[in-house]
This record gives structure tokens, C-alpha cells and sequence, in this order.
């Protein structure tokens, strides 16, 4: 649109100055470069504005924007009142005044509604949490779950629904870790991005890639924190550490391993489970075996009976910090 106004102007400037046909081409050529130096200039500038503006849309929850509109929409009625006052002013006043008083109190207010979202919605019985997430509840995951790769069948199975948030951080940090010179890391990096992609493709859940503004202060952990607690969502992670930031500051935090833990098949002393015996054990005369869910059994004197499936009589249960271990002996033949 630019190119074409601009070739009018040099139209319009030869026929002014009453230019020949030489010239007459030489004015409307340069007018259409100008037009599209400018228009480049404009169109790529116009762009960038409206990305910028549409990654912050995708940034701020749902609830902090309505409460935003609420107290620029607010603030708008205030201005129109207070212009009834201004008015009596002589018009030459009057409506620069009124003007910038509409834009002040307008961005005031949206400013206001947005830091003031909880105390707004609390007035009418309403919780951000619930306006913040379109389809059901809202989980952001962190690089240790997705590696961990249990959040999968955990959706599958119905029991985590709604929307996955997963910061680009968390995503970088993935790609990282898969072009590792080390092969485990390796393999556990290719492993939270397949449990990614498959989790994309569940109909079950909507996953929406977080985007961050540049330089955003803190690490990924307290990159995490903050965004569950500005959406309204739980922290899904298997990291202690992060767990225990997150509830220190009223955050919902979910692991898989202690969901595992839950599941896990109750164990007594004096309870007989059958189970087979792969390798031997540190201590003197021990072997070890597995449970279907993981467990460790420790077996005392059955290292003759590795590679068989034997019958064992619980005799001890101890809970670690890396999960259960049991201790058994040989039951009676």
C-alpha cells in the first residue's frame, strides 16, 4: 500500500513541476523505491510489535488478563466521570486534559486488576485457579518428569487430564542433555523428549509449549515455580528439592515415585511372596530378587538359589529416600 501511495506522490510531483517523460518515470521509479524502503521499514516493524505482543498474551493466565480488562474498563468509567468536571473548562483545555486523564486511569487501572486478580474474584466468590486453565487442570512439568517418562502411562490411564505446560526452558534443557557425549545421559534426554512427543499426541491432554521473555531473572526451578503459581497449576517433578521450594510457597507438587511408592503392593513381616532370584547379594549367602512393581527383596542365605524362582517369608520393610527395600529369608519347603 505504501509502494502504491509513494508512486502516486512522484506522479503527483512530476505533474507539479511539470516534468518531461524522462523525468516523469525518474519521479514515480524513485517514489515506488522510497515507498518500499519505507513500506519494508513499517511492514517488518509492524510485525515484530504484534509477535511481542502476541507472546505476552500467551504468557499472561487467562485470569490475570480478565481482571486487567476489568480495571481498564473501570478506570475508563472513572475518567468519563471526572470529565464531566473538565468540561467546564474552555474546550481548548478541556479535551487535551480529558484525554490524558482516559489514557492515565485506563492503564492504571488494567495494571491494578491484573497485580489485584485474586482479591477481585475472591469479592465474588471466585477462584483464578479455576479461570485459568481452559480444559480442566493445568500441570507444568519439569525435565526430571519427563524423563522419568511415568507421566505417560499416568495420562493414559486417566488419572492427570487437562493441560501440560512445559516451559521452553524445560525443553532446552532436554535437547541438552540429549546431545550429551555421555551415553546415559544421552539415552535419558532422548527419553524425555520421545515421552514429550508421545504426550503431544495424546487426545487426552492439551501440552502447550511455554514461551519465556529473554533474560527472564532466575534459574529453571524458579522459572517453574513461578509459572505454576501464575497458572494456577501443580508441579509435576520427581526432584525433592523442588518439591519442597514449591510447597514452601503454596504450590502444588506431584512425583511420580511417590505416586509408585502409594501403588505399590502392601508388604508384612511374616507375608510369603514368590519371586525370582537374579544375582547375588553384598552380604555373605544373600541374593536378590525383584518384585513385578521394582521392589528389591533381599534374600538371607539363598545365594545357591540365584537363577531360580523361589518362596520367600517377609521378615523386614524398610522405607529409603530411593524407595522400599524388603528383607526376606527362604521359606519352608
Amino acid at each position: 500500500m505504501l509502494v502504491a501511495l509513494f508512486t502516486a506522490g512522484g506522479w503527483q510531483l512530476a505533474a507539479a513541476v511539470d516534468a518531461d517523460g524522462t523525468r516523469l518515470l525518474l519521479l514515480v521509479v524513485l517514489g515506488s523505491l522510497v515507498g518500499y524502503v519505507i513500506g519494508g521499514i513499517v511492514g517488518r516493524s509492524t510485525l515484530h510489535a504484534v509477535s511481542a505482543v502476541e507472546r505476552d498474551f500467551q504468557r499472561i493466565p487467562a485470569s490475570e488478563l480478565l481482571a486487567g480488562v476489568i480495571g481498564l474498563i473501570l478506570g475508563l468509567v472513572i475518567a468519563v466521570l471526572a470529565s464531566f468536571l473538565l468540561f467546564r473548562l474552555p474546550p481548548g483545555v478541556a479535551y487535551p486534559v480529558a484525554t490524558i486523564l482516559a489514557i492515565v486511569l485506563a492503564y492504571l487501572g488494567y495494571r491494578v486488576g491484573r497485580s489485584k486478580r485474586e482479591e477481585l474474584f475472591g469479592v465474588f466468590g471466585l477462584r483464578t485457579r479455576a479461570l485459568g486453565t481452559p480444559s480442566g487442570e493445568a500441570n507444568v512439568l519439569d525435565t526430571s518428569a519427563l524423563i522419568d517418562a511415568r507421566i505417560l502411562d499416568v495420562v493414559r490411564a486417566g488419572f492427570v487430564g487437562g493441560t501440560l505446560l512445559v516451559p521452553r526452558a524445560v525443553l532446552q534443557e532436554l535437547q541438552d542433555i540429549a546431545d550429551s557425549s555421555e551415553a546415559s545421559r544421552r539415552r535419558r534426554g532422548r527419553r524425555g523428549l520421545e515421552c514429550l512427543r508421545a504426550l503431544q499426541r495424546t487426545p487426552s491432554v492439551e501440552v502447550i509449549l511455554v514461551e519465556e521473555e529473554p533474560g527472564e531473572p532466575g534459574d529453571v526451578d524458579t522459572r517453574l515455580v513461578r509459572l505454576a503459581r501464575e497458572r494456577g497449576a501443580a508441579l509435576v517433578t520427581n526432584d525433592v528439592a523442588l518439591s519442597r521450594v514449591a510447597a514452601a510457597l503454596d504450590v502444588p507438587a506431584r512425583s511420580m515415585t511417590e505416586l509408585a511408592e502409594a501403588l505399590r503392593t502392601p508388604l508384612l513381616p511374616g507375608q510369603e511372596v514368590t519371586l525370582l532370584l537374579t544375582r547375588e547379594g553384598r552380604q555373605h549367602d544373600q541374593a536378590v530378587g525383584f518384585l513385578e512393581d521394582g521392589t528389591m527383596v533381599v534374600v538371607e542365605e539363598a545365594r545357591e538359589r540365584v537363577g531360580s524362582e523361589v518362596s520367600v517369608t517377609v521378615t523386614n520393610v524398610l522405607q529409603t529416600t530411593s524407595g522400599r527395600m524388603v528383607f526376606a529369608r527362604l521359606g519352608e519347603a
